[in-house]
């Protein structure tokens, strides 16, 4: 299959003042493989027209809401029209935006977590399923080549039997109540309305939680929780504390905390089996230590031969040139184009292309958020998680 132009993308939400957004379309820009050709950047319908201004989109491309989106992207040329749409709202519009896409024959590529609920998300997966079409979630961190490595080490038994997982994401950004200015980032995060049932764990312990099961290649199947919201009149958990306990046996500790002061994004995990450990810092993201009782630590970088397939379709410079958050969210882009392009021509995809998280990966971080709520509301009492 040779392209002969771009894959065309849409965006909803992702217009002024947004944080997540340009984030999105720097990663879907950075191969030169996805073309941005329109989207509804916002629920106010004039700043969604002025925000597609800002990025030089055409009049009649720059929609009031959504729904007028699909409506006008489905009766378009077949070569002209959207052919995925990325979704970068706040978590309560995740579920009616991507249905609103599959059911108008969009492929859907979601920010996390997959929707508002458990209850969506289990919904939203039959819904995928009728439509035919891909419906990828940006769980960021597993695009880093170095996360590929430790799941391909695991996976092949370097590690032995796994017994252990411990992971952490401290931030320190939301330690006042900084949404009582109408900082936009942290109000919605800090909404029941807008991001769920969780905060804290809901925003970044579904990235500590996604991280554990990807790179141990084992499903959490019950916790103990104990969440708090440390910030006075904060209606949501700034902080939480995690046990956990995976299929197979293996035990593990999760914490994540956005009240960490001085912390920015710390997030960091260990995974220690019966003949080896290893350790991976989202700080220091092109390396990849691995430990033994027996013999000197080894350590893997970014760039090198010795690396799987995986983590070497997912560098893009020589060793020791820094590659970091905005190249693994490029990856995830990278790879659903790369699938888009192989459905469509009616092709099989290669493993890469199909390398990036799906709707199971968004139901089971959605089931962690209802058990960790559902624990630490029962004083941390034992909770399995409901997939």
């Amino acid at each position: 299959m040779i392209p002969t132009q771009k894959v065309r993308m849409g965006m909803i939400g992702g217009g002024r003042g947004a944080f997540i957004g340009a984030v999105h379309r720097i990663a879907a820009a950075i191969d030169q493989q996805i073309e941005l050709v329109c989207g509804a950047f916002s629920s106010d319908p004039q700043r969604s027209k002025d925000s597609g201004a800002d990025l030089f989109l055409p009049a009649d491309r720059c929609y009031g809401t959504y729904e007028e989106m699909m409506e006008k992207e489905s009766a378009l040329p077949e070569n002209e029209r959207m052919q995925f749409v990325a979704i970068v709202t706040p978590n309560h519009v995740h579920f009616p935006a991507a249905k609103a896409a599959l059911e108008a024959g969009f492929h859907v590529l979601c920010d996390k977590p997959a929707t508002l609920d458990l209850a969506e998300a289990k919904q939203l997966k039959p819904i995928i399923e009728k439509s035919g079409k891909l419906f990828g979630l940006t769980h960021t961190y597993t695009g880093y080549p170095m996360v590929k490595q430790a799941r391909h080490l695991v996976a092949e038994g370097h590690l032995g039997e796994i017994r252990k997982v411990v992971v952490e994401y401290p931030q320190g950004w939301l330690a006042d109540a900084i949404e009582s200015d109408d900082q936009k980032q942290a109000a919605w995060r800090t909404d029941p309305k807008k991001s769920g049932a969780a905060g804290c764990m809901g925003d970044i312990g579904t990235h500590a939680e996604n991280l554990a099961e990807v790179i141990s290649g084992l499903h959490i199947s019950e916790l103990a929780a104990d969440l708090t919201a440390f910030v006075p009149g904060r209606r949501l958990d700034d902080d939480g504390n995690v046990l956990l306990r995976f299929e197979g046996g293996a035990k593990g500790v999760l914490h994540a905390s956005q009240i960490a002061v001085g912390e920015e994004n710390n997030l960091s995990i260990r995974v220690w089996g019966t003949k080896a450990g290893l350790e991976w810092h989202q700080n220091e993201p092109n390396t990849l230590l691995v430990k033994y009782n027996d013999r000197p630590a080894e350590v893997y970088r970014t760039g090198h031969d010795y690396l799987c397939e995986a983590a070497k379709a997912g560098t893009r410079t020589p060793p020791a040139h820094p590659e970091g958050y905005l190249e693994a969210f490029a990856n995830l882009y990278l790879n659903f184009s790369n699938h888009i392009r192989a459905v469509e021509a009616g092709e099989t995809p290669s493993e890469i292309a199909t390398d990036y998280p799906g709707i199971d990966d968004g139901i089971r971080g959605m089931a962690f958020i209802e058990a960790v709520v559902g624990s630490s509301a029962k004083n941390a009492a034992w909770t399995s998680l409901d997939v």
